[in-house]
This record gives C-alpha cells, structure tokens and sequence, in this order.
C-alpha cells in the first residue's frame, strides 16, 4: 500500500511539473488543494456568488496556510443571471449544469481580466479516483471508469477557448491518467472510521502534508461550494406552471429551469443538431451521444450506466 501512494505522489508530482500553470482555479476542494500544494507558486482563484457557499472558507485557510496567492471574486446575482445567454451560447447546451459551469465561466473571466494566459483546473480527479457519490453503486467500477475515461470532456476546454486562455489539466496527463487506471477500484472507494470516502487513496496520500479538514471533507459540486446553486430557485421562478405544461417543444424537460435554459438556447444557439452516422440518439433531446459516453452534452439526459 504505502509503495503504491508513493507512487501515485511521484506521479503526481512530475504531472504537475510537466503541466505547469501560473494560476489555479482554486475551490478549496480535495483535487485543486493538492494541486495547491504541488503548485504553491500559481495565483490562487476563487468564485463564490455573493459570498455564499463552503469553498471560500476551505480555499482562505489552505491559501493562509501555503501562503499562497490568492484573488477572491464575488459575483453577484444579476450578474450570474446575466451571463446564462453567454455561457450557453459557449457551450451550445441548455444542460442543468450551468450554475457548475457559471463557476468555471467567471473563474476564467477573471483570469483574463488579471492578464492570465494560462489557468490549472482540477478536471479528471473525480472521474479517475470515483470521486462522484453514484459510483460507489457500480460493480464494475474498473470498467467503468476506463469506459469513461476515453471520452472525457470538460467545459473548461471550450470557456477556456473563448476567453483565450489555456487549460492546463494534471490529473488528464497521460502518463498518469493511465496510472490512475490500473489502481484497484477497492483502493478508490474505501471505509474510513465508519464512513465510505470516494478517492480514499487519494486522500490517503496527501493526508500528512493537508490539513485533515481538507483531506477529509465531503465532495462539493461547485455549484454548491460556490453558492451558484442559489440561482437555480431564481431561475424556476421565471417559468409559470401553464408555459412548462403547454410546451410543444420535442424536448423531455426535467424541471423549470432545465426549460429556462432551452429557452435561452434556442434563441442564442438555435436548433438541437441531429444525431452523426457514429452516435446514439439521446432520449431527452433526439441529438447524438457518443457511443462511448453515458451524458448528452447538448440537454444533460443521463443514460442507465448499468446497461
């Protein structure tokens, strides 16, 4: 055990040096604190919606701690909203997740406002180390997380494109992506006094140089350590009961806001495209999905892992 920690640091490590940044996008969570540590140089950022949400108080005590740089950026609630049109003209997608990607959006905004070309983000982590709550349901998490693996996509990549700045992504460093593949899933997801942890060994490794409170605090969406899902009340309210029932849109709505935002989408972005000669066709919006992924990037539809 303590070889293959070992290992997994080493790995880290030389990943982080081979893909330096001058600037971190910085939550405060497991992932973007150990890149932190690795990175002690890189101007921290942090996004909160009106000062609201967890990761401002874990991101100050671990900045205070590594003496890190750090630029805090509040953003208020008009503002948020303001910027839903741009975010999904970006992405081409009316996906529930926007509030998650508002974060990544004013993040970067904030980077290029600070003259940053080139920005570190903790993407792949969850993905690799089964830091996500529904895969501790999986049986075959190995496969799995290998499935998914060759199909990750993040939408960092495109914010990133349009503010022109570059996303550096360690844990996606291909060496250590395909490191992160053969640890056993058992070492992913383990008890720790009496409680399962997603990316056990992860913390595992770094639990003698980070604070426990950082080692072992829960997972946070960004949205919600951001406080970005305040917004999601605001939007739904912009919906009446009688405009989601009367909708003759061939779209399966999940909620309010989830027809708020194809609202937006049609008007900024247009038509849903049709699905290629290699894709699925997602059930919630008739557009493609790759064959390898179990997400529709342009409605947000999840597909039955299990099948």
């Amino acid at each position: 055990m303590q070889k293959l920690i070992l290992a997994l640091r080493e790995k880290l490590e030389v990943a982080v040096k081979r893909n330096i940044a001058t600037c971190l996008l910085f939550s405060g969570g497991l992932d973007t604190s150990i890149l932190a540590f690795l990175n002690p140089d890189a101007l921290a950022i942090t996004i909160s919606l009106e000062s609201s949400g967890e990761d401002i108080k874990y991101a100050e005590s671990l900045a205070k701690r590594l003496n890190l740089r750090h630029y805090h950026k509040n953003i208020g609630i008009d503002e948020a909203i303001d910027s839903i049109p741009t975010v999904i003209k970006i992405l081409k997608s009316f996906d529930p997740a926007i509030p998650n990607d508002l974060v990544v959006y004013f993040g970067l905004k904030t980077a290029k406002e600070l003259g940053v070309r080139e920005i570190m983000t903790g993407d792949g982590a969850d993905e690799l180390f089964a830091g996500y709550s529904y895969m501790k349901y999986i049986k075959d998490l190995e496969g799995y997380i290998k499935r998914i693996a060759s199909s990750l996509s993040f939408s960092s990549n495109e914010l990133g494109d349009f503010f022109e700045i570059k996303i550096i992504q360690p844990y996606l460093d291909r060496d250590f992506l395909n490191f992160a593949l053969q640890i056993p899933a058992d070492l992913k997801i383990k008890k720790e006094n009496d409680k399962i942890w997603g990316k056990w060994i992860l913390r595992k490794a770094y639990e003698d140089v980070l604070p426990p409170k950082i080692i072992w605090q829960s997972k946070r969406p960004l949205e919600y350590g951001s406080g970005m899902t305040g917004l999601r009340q605001i939007v739904s309210c912009k919906v009446s009961d009688e405009e989601l029932k009367g909708n003759t849109y061939p779209v399966r709505f999940m909620s309010k806001e989830h027809f708020y935002y194809y609202k937006i989408y049609k008007k900024v972005v247009g038509e849903i495209p049709e699905p290629k000669g290699n894709e699925k066709v997602c059930p919630g919006c008739s557009a493609g999905i790759d064959k390898s992924s179990f997400h529709c990037k342009i409605c947000g539809y999840v597909l039955d892992w299990r099948r």
